[in-house]
Parts: structure tokens; sequence; C-alpha cells
């Protein structure tokens, strides 16, 4: 079945081109490079994995509630428009929002797989393009492990939303060599860290748990890799450079925060589009889930060295300036250690179903020989 099937609402167009700006960058330097981005490529090199493998896609997914979400999570809930629901269509809403909200995980994968390769092309330095290969290849395997669970498990996509549209849009058209990082590593990458966390960590899902750590195990690297090479390149730029990113950063936070309301949801159950923001906005839950999104970006921003008036003024009115001391280091180590004992914990029962398959074996043969 193609995918244009299972779209909720039609994309308006099936191929999205965005015109390229800016020089590709070729470096004859080959036996030079920064120690701790050359360790981050080699660890980029020895973690890829198989989605196909890695992943027990056995496991069964409820297409209705595939991440357990409970009722208070819901825009609707407490409205008018939730007492007239039946169970089934509670259902239905929830089936919809999560194929709404892993819809924009995959569209905003493919938009990582386009930048990061974009990076290689126009990075100046040779040990960033060594390491943005392997991120493209992470974002590749990324793009493939949702729209698998997408097409398999939910049955249902949702054309990509405008606001990340229009920030893929500013940053892949930019023809600075920078922009690609700060808007794909530092903005989308930091906003979907956190997104992820939040589901991997409320869910009791097997499989959307799973997928979640795995994929936030590269995602680590990927905003290392961001915060390392712009750190060093902005402590270079002038004052009207560094503002120009700040504007940049605002613009991004602001559709970045705008973008998750899953408007497009309560439209299709036909709530009007007016109505359809005041819910969304009005949702506690949805409000400190927003906020939340931002504790991944906002530690970022400082840390690479975006910190001037106007930006924390922005933050300040955001209501996440605060986000700003949050541990970003320890943050991406809970992040491996996740993704590792989700391993461990997923070897130990293969093990286990191993020993009795052989224990019960030895019992028949005993039985047998007994008889």
């Amino acid at each position: 079945m193609s995918t244009h099937d299972l779209y909720a609402q039609a994309p308006r167009e099936p191929l999205w081109q965005v015109p390229a700006s800016g020089a590709a960058r070729f470096n004859w330097e080959y036996d030079d490079g920064r120690d701790r981005l050359l360790a981050l490529y080699q660890k980029g090199k020895d973690k890829q994995w198989d989605g196909a493998k890695r992943i027990d896609w056995d496991l069964e997914v409820d297409p209705f509630d595939p991440l357990g979400t409970p009722d208070e999570a819901m825009a609707l809930h407490g409205t008018r428009y939730w007492a007239k629901m039946t169970e089934k269509d509670k259902g239905e809403l929830r089936r919809h929002y999560t194929s709404w909200q892993f819809s924009q995980f995959l569209h905003g994968e493919q938009g990582a797989m386009i930048c990061a390769a974009r990076i290689v092309e126009s990075v100046p330095d040779l040990d960033a393009k060594f390491y943005s290969a392997t991120q493209t290849m992470d974002e590749a395997r990324h793009a493939e492990i949702y729209g698998r669970f997408l097409h398999e498990k939910v049955g249902m996509l949702y054309p990509i939303n405008d606001n990340l549209q229009s920030l893929l849009g500013d940053t892949l058209r930019d023809s600075r060599w920078d922009m690609p990082y700060l808007g794909m590593q530092v903005l989308i990458e930091g906003l979907a860290l956190a997104a992820f966390g939040m589901i991997r960590d409320t869910t009791d899902k097997p499989l959307p748990k799973q997928i979640l750590a795995y994929v936030m195990q590269d995602e680590a690297r990927h905003v290392a890799f961001g915060r390392m090479a712009l750190r060093d390149y902005y402590q270079q730029l002038t004052d009207a450079e560094l503002r120009e990113r700040e504007e940049f950063v605002i613009e991004g936070c602001h559709l970045m925060r705008d973008r998750l309301r899953g408007v497009e949801v309560l439209e299709n159950f036909g709530i009007p589009k007016k109505e359809a923001e005041e819910l969304s906005e009005q949702s506690e839950f949805l409000h400190l889930f927003r906020k939340l999104l931002f504790s991944r970006i906002v530690p970022c921003v400082k840390d690479i060295g975006l910190w001037g008036e106007r930006l924390q003024k922005a933050y300040l009115d955001m209501g996440v300036f605060e986000l700003g001391d949050s541990n970003l280091d320890l943050l991406m180590t809970q992040d491996e250690e996740i993704a590792e004992a989700l391993d461990r914990e997923r070897f130990a029962a293969e093990e286990r179903e191993r020993v009795a398959e052989v224990e019960e074996a030895i019992a028949e043969a005993m039985e047998q020989g007994s008889a």
C-alpha cells in the first residue's frame, strides 16, 4: 500500500523541493582534526546498528492506544467534545494523536538526514565531514524506523506540520555553513530529544519505548557534535553575526513552540481551527509538555555562546529561561544508559528463553529414556 493512501490529510505536494544555496567545500588536509571530534566520529562508527534486528518488531501494538496515553493528556479531556465521545471515538483520537506525533518525528528525521548531508557538503573541516557522514546514516535509520512503525503498527500518517516545514526550509536555504548545525542540531534535534524522552519515560508500551530509547542514544551524539562545532566557531564571530544567529534561534523557537499543538488532529474531528487552537493552548498537560520540550534547547544555546539580552528576554517571555541551567551532559549520559539497559533486559530475557528450551528438551529426553 502506498504511503499516500495512509495519510489522514493529503500532503499539499508529493515532492517538496528546497533550492540549494552555498558552496560545497573540499579540504585537502587529511591528517588533521580535533581529537574530541574524531573520538565522536569513532563512536559514531562503533555505535551503528540495524533497526530491523535491534528492535523487536514482533511486539504487538494496539493502534487505538499505541502509547498508553492517559485521558488527562488529551487536549479534549474535560471539554464538551470529550463528554460526547464513545470509547471507540477516544481510541480513534489516540490513534490520530500518535500518528500526528510520530509523523512529525518521521518528517523531522528526513530533514535531519538532508541537513546532515548538507553539513558534509558545506562544512570546511574534514573531521566534521567525517562525523556528519555517520550522522546521515543514523538519520536514515531513524526515518526507516519511524516509517515502519507508522505503516505497520499505526496504519496512519499525517503530513509535515507547516511550522516544522518552515523551519526546515529556512535552515536549508541559508548559504552560511553553520546554519544547518544551528537549525537542525540545536533546535530541531534538541526539541525532538525532549519529545522523545517524555514519551519514552511515560509510555508503558514496549515497542515505542524501544524505538525512542535507541533513537535517543544516537541523537545524544548528534547534539554533542553540534555543540562542539558551533562553540568553537561562534567564539570567532562578531557581535553583529552572533545577533543574526540569535534572531534565527528566537524565530525558530517560536515556530517550534507553536508547532506542538496537534491542531490538525482536532480539525480532523470536526473542530473549527480557531477553537482547536484555543483548546490546545488551554490544555494544562500540553502547556507543561511544550515548556519541557525546551529542556534540551535552552542549555545548548547557552553553551554554544548565543546568550545575548534579546535571546534571554525571549526565553523569559516563553517561561523557559531557567532551563538554561539544565545539565546537558547528564541528560545525554542517561539517554545512553537507558538504551543499554533495555539491551541488557532483552538479552537476559532471550537467554532465559534459551535456557528454558534446553531444560525442556533435556526433560523430554529423560522421560523418553525412562519409558
